[in-house]
């Protein structure tokens, strides 16, 4: 018990450390949908894109009237639907989205940035929110920052327009991709090349399952470094010359592609010995194993009883036809008289491994005199080696952000993009934004939120509380070991004042007891007499008649019961016998 009580104080203890002054942890009961708030768009934003009408579409976005080149005409136009609308699965009133409308079919739509991304600010920010309504199967919910070029028409809008960055989720079937890509431009050969980053290791499959939004953010700095979040928490952070596939600087050497392997070049280590011979005695034919000539077969084996038999019970089905389906043939079952036995069935030794059995001979392996090693082609110099040092600064300039999917789900939403060159401002902007919808998507769950899921939650967004919770499951422990390892205390052996008769407080209550019984008795019977014989005494008390005896005895039993502390002396006993009769 005492234990249960330490557990439920210091569980209590730990979910009010977890909710305290977190007002919006608070639940709001009877209240109505919350409505949407216009964010603060931070200063010199280069995008700040939400919506507040279905007309956004237009004076927003642009819409791509592309069509796909190699082809067929029926799939190659990009007629995907898109629509500025309260998504239906919306916890806030009158939060406007551009939803991604229509299934299996190529969408692009695109904005201008309100100025130049020219990548010469000391950190650039590029954030948005998606929610799959529906969950997803196959599909994408990336952006691309669009390179600026004066040929640039976002009408044409497609797969092969440049981009400079790539980034947001994608799967398809069981695989789950958080995409972070940059085009970078050699200086040699002026070609462009995709540089991928690795894959991030948490798992991703809940946030296109869980049909909640999500916040996918991507931090670039002037020093190169990089940091990829999911709900604005950490899950990749790097480096743009490394990690990266393949990597931003080539390598200085590569392998020479007019080398090829002399026609001599022997590869193997180990060749067979050809002077090695067979053994005379070696017997290629020898069993593996051999019968055991010393095992014997056990008594009580049933050598004419089968181990299987057919069932007795059984009976052909009633449709059984003999001449159509031939003899029927009962089912077998085992043999009831082989339980008890060893065994049944003709008896066999068994087989055990025969210690001259060698196998199959071959030579032996021995090392090659004439071994080179594994051959590699010779290096040379790579003639498109260039060293970037600072790949940040060089990435081409951009001018428009777009999103061009294809996707076999529909009801994909899309809101609150911002691409800024502060973390901190586009921390501000989520908080208005992503944390709103997420705490009015967690009131309108109808779904109580697992114990598992709120412990993981709340470490994520409180990592300190792993020590505090720590140390307030220690405490129960160390009670507990107190309470259990502490020594017992020293009780008082009431037995032993029984043995020397002195007066314990026990022996209050029994006295008491005593008197109360006998006056009880002497109020029944008039007759009685009682005699009160002193332990240390051998001579009788003599009788007195019944009523004073019984005056005698309430006026002692009070002062007896009251001064028993003070009275070290010897118990008295009382005994009752009946008076005879004159």
């Amino acid at each position: 018990m005492f234990v249960w009580r330490c557990l439920v104080v210091c569980l209590s203890f730990g979910l009010w450390i977890c909710t305290a002054n977190n007002p919006e942890l608070e639940p709001e009961v009877g209240k109505k949908k919350p409505s949407f708030v216009t964010p603060d768009v931070p200063n010199r934003a280069y995008l700040a894109l939400f919506f507040n009408a279905p007309s956004d579409i237009t004076q927003k976005l642009i819409v791509s009237e592309a069509r796909k080149d190699g082809i067929d005409d029926s799939i190659a136009k990009y007629d995907g639907v898109w629509s500025v609308e309260v998504p239906y699965t919306s916890a806030i009133g009158d939060d406007y989205a551009l939803v991604l409308k229509s299934k299996a079919k190529h969408h692009a739509v695109s904005t201008r940035l309100s100025r130049p991304i020219k990548f010469d600010t000391d950190e650039l920010v590029i954030q948005y929110d998606v929610k799959f309504q529906d969950g997803i199967d196959c599909g994408g919910a990336y952006i691309k920052l669009l390179s600026a070029s004066p040929n640039l028409d976002l009408k044409q809008f497609n797969d092969k327009t440049p981009y400079t960055i790539m980034f947001g989720p994608d799967k398809c079937g069981l695989e789950n991709k958080f995409h972070f890509i940059f085009r970078h431009k050699n200086p040699n050969t002026g070609v462009y090349e995709e540089k991928h980053a690795k894959k991030v290791v948490p798992e991703l499959e809940s946030y296109f399952s869980d049909k909640k939004t999500h916040l996918y953010t991507l931090v670039l700095r002037s020093d190169n470094s990089f940091e990829r979040y999911i709900d604005q928490i950490k899950v990749q952070s790097g480096n743009l010359l490394d990690g990266f596939d393949p990597p931003d600087n080539p390598p200085k050497e590569i392998d020479d592609p007019h080398d090829k392997k002399p026609s001599d070049w022997d590869e193997r280590e180990k060749i067979v010995d050809i002077n090695a011979k067979k053994p005379d005695d070696w017997d290629e034919d020898a069993p593996a194993t051999i019968e055991d000539e010393n095992a014997v077969k056990p008594s009580g084996w049933l050598d004419d009883e089968p181990e299987m038999i057919p069932d007795p019970s059984a009976e052909p089905p009633k449709d059984w036809d003999r001449e159509m389906d031939g003899e029927w043939v009962a089912p077998k079952i085992n043999n009831p008289k082989c339980a008890n036995a060893p065994g049944c069935g003709e008896w066999h030794r068994p087989l055990v491994p025969n210690p001259k059995y060698k196998g199959k001979w071959s030579a032996p392996m021995i090392p090659n005199p004439n071994f080179k090693g594994i051959w590699a082609p010779k290096k040379i110099p790579n003639p498109n080696y260039f060293e970037e040092k600072n790949p940040f600064k060089s990435l081409s300039e951009v001018s428009a952000l777009g999103l061009e999917l294809w996707s076999m789900a529909n009801e994909i939403s899309f809101d609150n993009f911002l691409i800024v060159d502060s973390k901190r401002a586009a921390d501000e902007f989520a908080q208005q934004t992503w944390a709103v919808k997420k705490e009015a998507e967690r009131l309108a769950d109808p779904k109580a939120q697992s114990v598992v899921d709120a412990i993981r939650e709340t470490y994520n967004e409180k990592p300190w509380l792993i020590v505090v919770v720590g140390l307030v499951c220690t405490l129960p422990i160390l009670l507990c070991c107190i309470y259990f390892c502490r020594s017992p205390s020293k009780h008082r052996d009431i037995s032993m004042h029984k043995k020397t008769d002195t007066f314990t407080p026990d022996d209050s209550h029994s006295h008491f007891n005593e008197k109360n019984a006998e006056n009880e008795e002497l109020e029944e019977s008039g007759e009685d007499d009682i005699v009160q014989v002193s332990k240390g005494s051998g001579d009788e008390s003599l009788a007195n008649k019944s009523g004073s005896s019984r005056d005698n005895s309430e006026e002692e039993a009070p002062n007896e019961f009251e001064g028993n502390e003070n009275v070290p002396a010897a118990k008295q006993s009382t005994r009752k016998r009946r008076s005879r009769k004159e």
